[in-house]
């Protein structure tokens, strides 16, 4: 996620400098759609794991 984050930052340097304005805003806009379904994703991961750690403690 960390390298997707740094090409998309020198992506919307790179066309703000050229006077690409208008195409800064879809690269932010699709920057925060990434981020937040990958954020989504390692939730779910997150409170799967934590369930299925819930269920081991239950049982012991």
């Amino acid at each position: 996620m960390a390298g997707v984050g740094i090409l998309l930052a020198l992506l919307h340097v790179f066309l703000e400098s050229n006077d690409k304005k208008e195409y800064t805003f879809f690269i932010s806009v699709t920057a925060f759609i990434y981020f937040t379904a990958e954020l989504l994703r390692l939730l779910k991961l997150f409170f799967e794991m934590m369930a299925e750690y819930l269920q081991w403690l239950a049982q012991m």
